[in-house]
């Protein structure tokens, strides 16, 4: 396998998301006998054909979202208009409540914090059995709190540690901002919507082992270098417990969805992101990245964010290039994945905040 590029990894990690968060998707809800009985031994194998779109939802929907805050957050520093990416992020994520309330875009201009290039797409729009603890934190809390201290309780949803806070927090990962500072710009904005240690810090790991995978570390290496990272925190416990038996699990037999429901079932923050980690390390033939997606939504857990974080890993470690040409072709907003990427890579790259590449999608107010 060829070594992807660095612009090559970034359009993988988002791409890689969409898909996984389609694969996913149709069987969420399924035990995995379910699944089996529907899709045959192998399980889910692909996403749809003959033209039909592959729906991606809350995963893939929240995950632009958060490019756009962080984008926007960096814009707004870097112009001297003050703010925090935190601020910003919840601002994004107040555009992406209103796609769940409603319908279709606006026909009429919306004042801030509505104002984003992103609620012109109508696919967004779609709602697909969003997370609670995110939409009533997003929801109840319509101005900006700023988040606790790492090991403490957030002020919002204090004792929620849902997987929301890991399946969109790939773009933190994305801006070679150092992985200190994507650990903390994502554990910060996790606690928008989950207070609890664990929500948060799995985020925060996830966006560092994202950002390390797309500088090019192996695999094997970047989950020890993420592990330890982690444990350094008051309350990183539970993600280090789960990351250690991901670990295991993928050293000690061979990959099967049985292996995949040892590990965890996804509902939670700290599995879901072990899950992930599991598929990434236990896929080893000749086509890791299609392994690990399919493996990572063959379960009776939360297939699509399972396989959404899976998704952002494997694009991360191979690349756009490395993923099955017609999922890429197949997956809804697949050019809004990719459009965003780009962007990342013109902001992180020039830090110049009025790039005429941005074609003014990301205003500094």
């Amino acid at each position: 396998m060829t070594e992807p590029g660095y612009a090559d990894r970034v359009r993988g990690a988002l791409l890689g998301g969409g898909i996984g968060d389609a694969l996913g998707w149709p069987v969420e809800f399924q035990q995995l006998y379910q699944i089996r009985g529907q899709h045959g031994p192998a399980g889910v194998t692909g996403l749809p054909t003959g033209g039909r779109v592959a729906e991606v939802t809350d995963d893939t929907q929240m995950t632009l979202f958060t490019a756009e805050g962080l984008i926007r957050g960096f814009v707004r520093g870097w112009s001297g208009d003050g703010g925090s990416v935190p601020e910003a992020v919840h601002g994004a994520y107040q555009r992406w409540l209103l796609t769940q309330q409603q319908g279709a875009p606006s026909r009429r201009p919306l004042p801030r914090p509505y104002d984003g290039w992103l609620l012109r797409h109508p696919f967004l729009y779609a709602r697909r059995a969003p997370g609670n603890a995110c939409m009533s934190g997003v929801s109840e809390h319509r101005e900006f709190e700023a988040p606790a201290a790492f090991g403490q309780p957030g002020p919002i949803n204090a004792h929620s540690k849902g997987c929301g806070t890991v399946m969109r927090s790939a773009p933190f990962g994305l801006g070679r901002l150092g992985v200190e500072q994507s650990f903390g710009l994502a554990a910060q904005c996790a606690q928008l919507t989950h207070g609890h240690p664990t929500g948060y810090l799995a985020a925060g790991a996830f966006a560092s082992l994202v950002e390390r995978l797309a500088d090019g570390t192996e695999p094997w290496t970047a989950v020890g270098q993420t592990v330890d990272q982690v444990g350094e925190w008051p309350g990183g416990k539970e993600t280090v417990q789960a990351l250690h038996r991901a670990v295991r699990v993928a050293e000690a037999s061979e990959p099967s969805a049985e292996a995949v429901e040892r590990v965890g079932l996804g509902w939670i923050a700290e599995e879901c992101l072990a899950i992930a980690v599991y598929c990434l390390l236990a896929a080893s033939g000749p086509d890791p990245a299609r392994e690990a997606l399919l493996l990572s939504v063959n379960h009776s857990g939360d297939s699509d964010s399972t396989g959404a974080v899976c998704g952002n890993l494997v694009g991360a470690a191979y690349g756009a290039s490395a993923l099955p040409a017609d999922w890429t072709e197949a997956v809804e907003g697949g050019e809004t994945l990719l459009r965003v990427a780009d962007d990342l890579l013109v902001l992180f790259g020039s830090r110049e905040p009025a790039h005429p590449a941005l074609g003014g999608r990301y205003p500094a107010w």
